[in-house]
Formats: structure tokens, C-alpha cells, sequence
């Protein structure tokens, strides 16, 4: 399973986070998947790269409490997680293809 979680960079007292996909079993400093921003505490500055945030939350990361306190604040990631709920409900009302088999399709070289 993956997550979307904190990873400390930066020196002593004065830490920097790494937003990254990693996998559950990894350990904090671990090997990353992905990174997808960075946040800086301190500073109170925020980066995120939100179609590869919204990537991974749609194939089912999970972000921690931190992580997800961060998203509800980007006002971007929560334009395309509805943009993309909206896709979804849309694409999921579409009639299925009908007449449609492999058999229809000819597998000849050259005809025409």
C-alpha cells in the first residue's frame, strides 16, 4: 500500500519535509516512490505537485493527517480532485458500446 507522507530534510533545528509517495512498509528516511512537494514549516511555505498528488490519491495512496491537513489548505489539488470527480461521474453514465466484438475486426494485411 502507498502513502502519501512527510520526509524531514534540512539541517538541525531548523527541518524541511519532503511530501513523498512511499510505500507503508518503508521507514521515514526510507526510499521514496515519488516526490510530490515540499513543505517548510518555519517558513511557512507550501509546494505541491498536484498532478502527481492527484495521480496517486486516484489509484488509492492514502495521505496521513499532516499530509491531508496540507491538501485541504492547496486550494489547487481540491479543483482537480472535484474536476476529477466530475469526470468520473460522467464517464460512469455513458451507455456501453454495442455491436462490438474482436470477431468484427479483420486481421488481414493489405486489403484495400
Amino acid at each position: 500500500m502507498v502513502k502519501l507522507r512527510l520526509k524531514r530534510c534540512g539541517r538541525k533545528q531548523h527541518a524541511t519535509y519532503r511530501i513523498v509517495a512511499i510505500d507503508v512498509r518503508s521507514r521515514r528516511e526510507g526510499r521514496d516512490l515519488r516526490k510530490v512537494g515540499f513543505y517548510d514549516p518555519i517558513n511557512n511555505q507550501t509546494y505541491l505537485n498536484a498532478p502527481a498528488i492527484v495521480y496517486f490519491l486516484e489509484r488509492g495512496a492514502q495521505p496521513t493527517e499532516t499530509v491531508r491537513d496540507i491538501l485541504k489548505k492547496s486550494e489547487t489539488v481540491q479543483k482537480l480532485l472535484e474536476a476529477t470527480e466530475v469526470f468520473k461521474r460522467i464517464s460512469s453514465n455513458l451507455p456501453p458500446v454495442k455491436n462490438f466484438s474482436m470477431k468484427s475486426i479483420k486481421k488481414g494485411r493489405g486489403e484495400g
